[in-house]
């Protein structure tokens, strides 16, 4: 028997689609979950200010997942990055 790996599928509503622009985040936890404000600093505005855009509640797992998630993504790119670098 060939089993199938699961396929997921991931599905935005409209207004998600496009994504929201963030250059600044905050993290905040507690015992029980990780709270991370997605914003961008205000350009020309005194005192620097930062509009959050994104407001995402995670637990402890979700946010270890999401560490191991990031960490090979930032690696798999700087190696596709070196590798372009090399072919010039």
């Amino acid at each position: 028997m060939n089993a199938e790996p699961n396929k997921i599928q991931i599905k935005f509503d409209n207004d998600k689609e496009t994504g929201v622009y963030s250059n600044a985040v905050s993290v905040n936890m507690n015992k029980n979950e990780m709270v991370l404000d997605f914003g961008y600093i205000l350009p020309n505005v005194k005192p620097t200010t930062i509009k959050v855009v994104s407001r995402i509640n995670l637990s402890h797992q979700t946010a270890e997942n999401l560490l191991k998630i990031l960490s090979n993504a930032v690696l798999d790119y700087k190696n596709k990055q070196k590798e372009a670098a090399q072919k010039i």
